[in-house]
Parts: C-alpha cells; sequence; structure tokens
C-alpha cells in the first residue's frame, strides 16, 4: 500500500501558512504595543504579558486541526500544555515583578523552542520547516538569556518585544516558505 503522507502534508500547507502569517501579524502587533508600554508592570502589560502565551494556546490548537491533515503532531499538544502554565506563571509572576515574569518567560522559551524544534524536524518533507526549526534553537538560546536578565539590577520587558518580533519574521518566512514548495508539487 502506497503512502499518503505527501500528499497529506500538502492538503496542510494552506492552512499552516494562513496560521503562520496570522502569528506574524499578532507578535509584530504585540511587541509594538509592548515597547509603547515602557518596561513597568502595569496592569495593562500585565494583560498584554499574559496574552501571548494564551495566544500561542489558539495558534497550537488551530495548529493541531490542520496537522491532522498531516498526521498528528503529539508535540503540539505538550506545547499547548505548556503555554497554558507559561500564561498562568506569568500572572503570578506579574505580581512579584519584572526579574520574576523574565523568569517564567525563559522557562517557556525554552520548553517551547524545544517543542517547536521537535515540531519542524517532523514536519521537514512538508516543506518549509527550517525557519521553524531554527526559530525553535533561537527561542532556547533566548530563553537562557531571559534567566541571565532576570539577574541584573534593572531587568526590562523590552528584549520580550524583539523575542517576538524575530519569532514572528520566522513564522512570515515559513509561509513564504510553504507557499513556494506548494507550488512546485
Amino acid at each position: 500500500m502506497a503512502s499518503t503522507a505527501p500528499a497529506r502534508t500538502v492538503g496542510a500547507a494552506p492552512a499552516l501558512r494562513r496560521l503562520y502569517v496570522a502569528r506574524f501579524v499578532f507578535a509584530a502587533a504585540w511587541a509594538a504595543l509592548l515597547l509603547t508600554s515602557g518596561s513597568h508592570l502595569t496592569a495593562g502589560t500585565k494583560v498584554l504579558l499574559v496574552l501571548y502565551p494564551a495566544f500561542d494556546v489558539a495558534a497550537a490548537v488551530v495548529d493541531a486541526r490542520s496537522a491532522q491533515a498531516a498526521g498528528p503532531v503529539k508535540a503540539l499538544y505538550a506545547n499547548m500544555a505548556v503555554s497554558v502554565l507559561a500564561a498562568v506563571g506569568i500572572a503570578v509572576a506579574g505580581t512579584s515583578g519584572i526579574a520574576d515574569v523574565l523568569r517564567v518567560w525563559g522557562a517557556w522559551a525554552v520548553v517551547s523552542g524545544l517543542v517547536q524544534l521537535l515540531v519542524g524536524l517532523a514536519r521537514r518533507a512538508m516543506g518549509g520547516q527550517w525557519p521553524m526549526i531554527l526559530s525553535g534553537g533561537i527561542s532556547v538560546l533566548a530563553g537562557a538569556s531571559f534567566f541571565r536578565s532576570a539577574t541584573q539590577d534593572d531587568p526590562s520587558l523590552t528584549a520580550l518585544a524583539g523575542y517576538a518580533t524575530l519569532g514572528g519574521i520566522f513564522f512570515l518566512v515559513s509561509a513564504i516558505r510553504l507557499s513556494r514548495s506548494g507550488r512546485r508539487s
């Protein structure tokens, strides 16, 4: 019996392209809002900080549904759980200060980066996944830098905006690469 995996992965590509573009737009808007809010933990900033991992949960749900056409990717379910824990952790850490927020965000960046790396590797045959693989690896490194930033005398949230922007750019590049690989099929 012939494998239907390539046909199934091609069917998931349009949904992933749309999702990746939406993630880029969200990340860019979120980063701009974070930068305009300053580096203080106001009520609005706390909501914004919790919104990012909450959006990640919603995006992972959409991704998992579209991935069904390409075969289930169990790591996405782990990402959902980790992002829910991150949203709760960031909400709690927001009551303690920026350093604690950076520690929770750093832990989330490391774990979710590993998940993104694994999902990208599992989807290599689909095409357009090298940006996701690179982004996952960079997320792990960024997470470690957030831990280091948390130990500084005056920790800042501005690095989170850069993290979101870079992640969004990787999603956009992946969407473009998926478009190109879809045309070659």
